[in-house]
């Protein structure tokens, strides 16, 4: 439940639907698995099992949740299904086949063999801060990020999202942050930077648990950009901002994660309730701060 990794989107407009509205809509796309020939299925489904709803509402945090399910089915597999059929129809017709023949065996043995392939389930959580017009949705990746909002916007009809920041100005405070200038609010440089060149070659440098400001990292931004920097505050988040707007290895202090430890888990909805909007608030403050510094910056 706790954010380890985020893509944040920015909304024109909000969403116009209330709660009980965005429950109807994400129901009516609601995942199911894949039927014995489909190889793949995507669909809205219950964030939180213990909420039985597809649309979770905690205070000004909207959360929901996208279920991918994917056959697995390996090229080897299926290039050893095939072989045996290319031989025999090239033997019979007496030459050999051209790819349209191969690709039609290639599809005729897929949909024979997906129905015993294994199923790979993926579930990604995202959440919409109603008063940020904001959506976070937990995974580096940009095309599973990219999923979700597709899906919504299929629900609802519209979603005016874009990334979070600007990449140019993002870029920029980049190499600030790491000559240790406009930072943002309560933030400082973490021990983590990847800096890369800007030529063909694309030269890259990665220092981890290093001081950030010696020379010796200082130096290569002369020649190089920063693709990647891990900023802290001292109680709160530490988190590494890349240069597409992307947040990774997300990590909350003990004063934030340990905060509800008090409420145990014999009420689990209740302890569900505190967790998220902890995790969602305290997010949320990190990302107001990092969008006010790149948006401040000259």
């Amino acid at each position: 439940m706790w954010f380890k990794n985020s893509r944040v989107y920015q909304l024109s407009s909000p969403l116009s639907l209330d709660q009980s509205s965005l429950e109807q809509a994400l129901a009516e796309f609601r995942f199911t698995p894949c039927t014995g020939q489909q190889q793949s299925s995507l669909g809205f489904s219950f964030p939180f099992e213990s909420a039985q709803s597809y649309c979770y509402q905690n205070q000004q945090y909207l959360f929901f949740a996208v279920k991918r399910q994917e056959k697995l089915l390996p090229a080897a597999v299926v290039q050893d299904e095939m072989q045996p059929r290319l031989q025999a129809l090239e033997a019979e017709k007496g030459r050999a086949l051209s790819r349209k023949e191969k690709d039609s065996i290639k599809e005729e043995v897929t949909f024979e063999l997906l129905p015993r392939a294994f199923s790979k389930t993926q579930l990604v959580l995202a959440c919409y801060d109603q008063s940020k017009h904001r959506i976070m949705i937990h995974t580096s990746s940009s095309s599973r990020a990219e999923d979700v909002l597709a899906l919504l916007r299929k629900a609802i009809g519209s979603l005016p999202a874009l990334p979070w920041l600007d990449p140019y100005r993002l870029s920029n405070c980049l190499q600030l942050w790491l000559q240790s200038e406009q930072l943002p609010a309560s933030f400082q440089l973490g021990h983590e930077v990847e800096l890369k060149a800007p030529d063909e070659e694309g030269a890259k440098v990665r220092f981890s648990n290093h001081l950030l400001t010696t020379d010796e990292v200082q130096s290569h931004l002369q020649d190089k950009q920063v693709t990647r920097l891990e900023l802290q505050q001292e109680e709160g988040l530490s988190l590494k901002v890349c240069d597409d707007g992307s947040l990774k290895s997300i990590r909350y202090h003990d004063s934030i994660s340990s905060k509800n430890d008090e409420l145990g888990w014999e009420d689990a909805e209740a302890r569900l309730a505190a967790d998220s909007l902890l995790m969602a608030s305290s997010l949320s403050r990190a990302l107001d701060q990092i969008a006010q510094a790149v948006t401040e910056a000259e």
